[in-house]
C-alpha cells in the first residue's frame, strides 16, 4: 500500500477530529480571502476611478464627501455651485482640462450625470454600440447600466428627482439612450451619461422661460469640478487660490482615498490577526492530533518497519497527513471566502462600491503556499519521533 493510502486511511479512521482541523484552517483561510479579494477590489476602484483627476472643486464641507460624491458617486454632493464661479476657475491658466458635472437624477438608483465631452476624455471612454449623447435629453450608459436594466439603443426612460428615490418621477421629459458605452472596468459602468443642458432643463422652473436668458443662466449651477493640472505648480497654487479666495473648496482624490483606505485598513489589519490566530490554533490542533495518532500507532508503525519500510516511508506517511488536511482545509477555505464575498456583494446597494467573488487574484497562491507550511510544520515533530523510534523498545512493551 502506497503512503498517501496510508496517511488517507488514518485520517478517515478519525473523521471528527479530522474535520475539525480542516474546519479550522478552512475558517482561519476564508477570512484572509475574503480580506485580500475585498481590499484589493476596493483599492483597484479608488485608483481607477481617480487615477487622471487631480483635484475636485466643489461647494464647501467636508472634503471625503465632495471626492465619494464627484468620484465615486456613492455619496450625497456637499452641494451646488454657481456656473459662472465654476467656469472662470475652469479658464484658470493652472488648469488643463476642467470638467463639469451636474447630479441630482437617478433612474432606479443609477446616477444621471450631465457633464460634457471632457468627461470622455479624461475617463477615455468609447462606444460599443449607437453613439455618444448629442442632443437634449440624449444619454449615453456603461455597460453594466445596459445589461443590469436591459437597455439597448433607441430605448427612453424616465428620470427620478433625487441620488436613490425612484419615486419623484420626472415626467415633463423622457431620457432616450443613444450609445452604449464599452466595459471600462471603472465607476462609468454604472453611470448615465447626458449633457447639463439636459439635467438644468429636467429641473427648470417654468417661470424662467419668460425671462431674459442671461438672468436665468446666472441662476445655473453645477455640482462640482473635475480638474486636471496644467503644470507641476498648479498643486501648491490652484487648491490654496481655491480654498482661500472662493466660496467653494478644492478636495484631492489622491489624499482623501488615502485617508479613507487608512480608515478602511484598520479593521482589515484586525480581522487578519484574528485570522492569523485561527491559523495558529489550527496548526496546534493539527499538532496535536497527528501527536496522539502517533503515540496510538506506535505499534503499527513497529510492524511496518519489520516488514520492510524504511525510517523515510515513515516520516513521509506523518508528513503526508499534516500536508492532506491543511490543504484541504486551505482549498475550502479560499472557495468559501470567494462564495461568502459573492453574496455579500450581491446584497450590496451601491454599484459603485460593489464587491464579487468571481475574481482570482495571484496573490492567492500564497494562501495556498501557506496552508502548505502549516501542514509540514504542524507534522515535523511527529514526523520525526516515527523516523528516530525504536522498533524493539515498541515491540518488547507489546
Amino acid at each position: 500500500m502506497s503512503p498517501l493510502k496510508i496517511s488517507w486511511k488514518s485520517i478517515w479512521s478519525k473523521p471528527l477530529s479530522s474535520a475539525l482541523n480542516v474546519m479550522l484552517i478552512a475558517f482561519g483561510t476564508g477570512i484572509l480571502t475574503i480580506l485580500l479579494l475585498a481590499s484589493t477590489q476596493i483599492s483597484d476602484k479608488l485608483e481607477n476611478n481617480s487615477k487622471d483627476i487631480d483635484l475636485v472643486v466643489g461647494a464647501k464641507g467636508s472634503p471625503l464627501q465632495l471626492i465619494l460624491s464627484s468620484i465615486y458617486y456613492m455619496d450625497f454632493p456637499t452641494g451646488n455651485i454657481p456656473l459662472k464661479e465654476a467656469m472662470e476657475l475652469a479658464h484658470s491658466p493652472f488648469v488643463k482640462r476642467a470638467v463639469p458635472l451636474a447630479l441630482g437624477d437617478n433612474y432606479n438608483g443609477i446616477r444621471i450625470v450631465g457633464t460634457d465631452s471632457n468627461f470622455v476624455k479624461v475617463y477615455n471612454l468609447r462606444v460599443a454600440k449607437g453613439e455618444m449623447w448629442s442632443q437634449q435629453f440624449e444619454t449615453t450608459i456603461g455597460s453594466a447600466v445596459a445589461k443590469e436594466q436591459r437597455l439597448k439603443v433607441g430605448d427612453k426612460f424616465y428620470g427620478a428627482h433625487g441620488l436613490i428615490s425612484s419615486t419623484d418621477v420626472h415626467k415633463g421629459h423622457k431620457y432616450i439612450v443613444s450609445g452604449i458605452l464599452e466595459s471600462q472596468g471603472n465607476v462609468t459602468d454604472n453611470l448615465i451619461l447626458t449633457n447639463v443642458q439636459s439635467v438644468w432643463e429636467m429641473h427648470e422652473n417654468p417661470d424662467h422661460h419668460d425671462e431674459e436668458v442671461p438672468k436665468y443662466e446666472d441662476d445655473r449651477e453645477l455640482t462640482s469640478l473635475l480638474i486636471q493640472y496644467r503644470s507641476p505648480m498648479s498643486v501648491v497654487m490652484f487648491p490654496r487660490m481655491v480654498n482661500g479666495s472662493t466660496n467653494m473648496q478644492a478636495a484631492s482624490p489622491a489624499q482623501e482615498s488615502t485617508r479613507l483606505f487608512s480608515l478602511i485598513g484598520v479593521g482589515v489589519d484586525t480581522l487578519k490577526w484574528f485570522a492569523f490566530m485561527i491559523m495558529l490554533i489550527a496548526a496546534i490542533s493539527v499538532f496535536v492530533n497527528l501527536y496522539n495518532s502517533l503515540k496510538e500507532r506506535n505499534y503499527d508503525l513497529a510492524i511496518m518497519r519489520t516488514l520492510g519500510a524504511s525510517r523515510g516511508k515513515l516520516f513521509f506517511i506523518i508528513i503526508s497527513e499534516g500536508i492532506i488536511l491543511t490543504i484541504a482545509g486551505t482549498i475550502l477555505g479560499i472557495l468559501l471566502g470567494h462564495i461568502v464575498l459573492q453574496l455579500i456583494g450581491s446584497y450590496q446597494e451601491s454599484n459603485q462600491a460593489k464587491l464579487t467573488g468571481l475574481v482570482v487574484l495571484k496573490a492567492e497562491i500564497y494562501l495556498f503556499v501557506s496552508g502548505l507550511a502549516i501542514g509540514i510544520f504542524a507534522s515535523i515533530i511527529p514526523a520525526i519521533q516515527a523516523y528516530r523510534a525504536n522498533i524493539s523498545n515498541i515491540l518488547s512493551k507489546n
